[in-house]
């Protein structure tokens, strides 16, 4: 019993040395991966999101869409306590799921206005498994479902200090804004510019020379809306739900019924002026003609 006491007592007096050695470190990893049936510019913005989180472990497609808790399961067999799950449907929609494996939470986000990298062609570049500047919109922090969102970003996007591939190097910011009802992403490049190239510094000082930074976008870019939030990761019961949104399909059954409509409005006004011109006798085929009286052409002409 005294040789178990000491290695007890000395797993925990390393256990309690170890966060005074140095900083915490933050272990985060993510589980990429996409289901069936996305098209290539989800493929490409997969790609890029891959690049930007190399912490990150990017996997096959998913053949199930229906059970989605055996995610839970390939994220502990890669050890990933995070999962970026793509979801297409229809060939056309997009939605997102942040989960955190295993206790949750988890929520599910529809993507639209995509841009990937290759689209844009900017300017800006940033070293491939460089660590990112997360900015956050102020609104973050006056609701909780966005709390809840804006970690499950920090815990995705944010690159540990120290992770996988990753690179000691800070040189492009991850900007998160909200309008409308959805979160805005975009990616800059912080560029640093010597003031003599451009003119000198007033402010700067007398033995050095400063650098004037400034940003570049990079892509990609693209919106969130916010669906749901699980209480469990891909289960559970639902926290939030956002009761503005409106799903894609509803919003093309509408404009195709708007369509329907429109096209019932003019056949039914075609059938009214038919009808009419039969009433009044100037159809020459079908309707009522008129009887001849005195004062008609073939009677006075005769």
């Amino acid at each position: 019993m005294a040789a178990v006491y000491k290695s007890l007592s000395k797993t925990d007096s390393k256990k309690k040395e170890a966060p005074s050695n140095g900083v915490k470190r933050n272990r985060q990893r993510v589980l990429i991966l996409s289901s069936r049936g996305v098209t290539y510019r989800h493929r490409h913005l997969l790609s890029d999101l891959s690049m930007m989180i190399p912490h990150g472990r990017r996997e096959s497609k998913w053949d199930s869409k229906n059970n989605l808790t055996a995610l839970n399961e390939a994220a502990e067999i890669y050890n990933c306590n995070n999962v970026l799950f793509f979801e297409a449907r229809k060939g056309r929609d997009l939605y997102v799921w942040l989960s955190k494996v295993p206790n949750g939470p988890t929520v599910k986000m529809h993507l639209q206005n995509l841009h990937t990298m290759e689209e844009l062609h900017f300017t800006g570049n940033c070293l491939k498994g460089s660590r990112p500047i997360l900015s956050f919109d102020a609104a973050f922090e006056k609701q909780p479902h966005l709390q809840v969102i804006k970690e499950l970003f920090m815990h995705t996007f944010g690159v540990p200090q120290g992770a996988r591939k990753s690179k000691p190097f800070i040189d492009h910011v991850m900007s998160f804004s909200i309008a409308d009802g959805k979160i805005w992403v975009r990616n800059y490049q912080i560029n640093e510019e010597e003031p003599s190239k451009i003119k000198p510094a007033e402010d700067a000082p007398a033995g050095g020379k400063d650098t004037d930074l400034s940003l570049v976008e990079i892509g990609p870019r693209f919106v969130l809306t916010p669906i749901i939030i699980q209480e469990g990761s891909f289960n559970g019961r639902i926290l939030f739900e956002n009761r503005e949104y409106v799903s894609p399909n509803q919003v093309r059954s509408d404009l195709r019924k708007n369509k329907a409509t429109r096209h019932n409005t003019r056949a039914e006004q075609t059938l009214g002026r038919l009808a009419r011109k039969g009433e009044l006798g100037l159809r020459t085929e079908g309707g009522q003609r008129q009887q001849k009286g005195d004062l008609d052409t073939k009677t006075l002409f005769s």
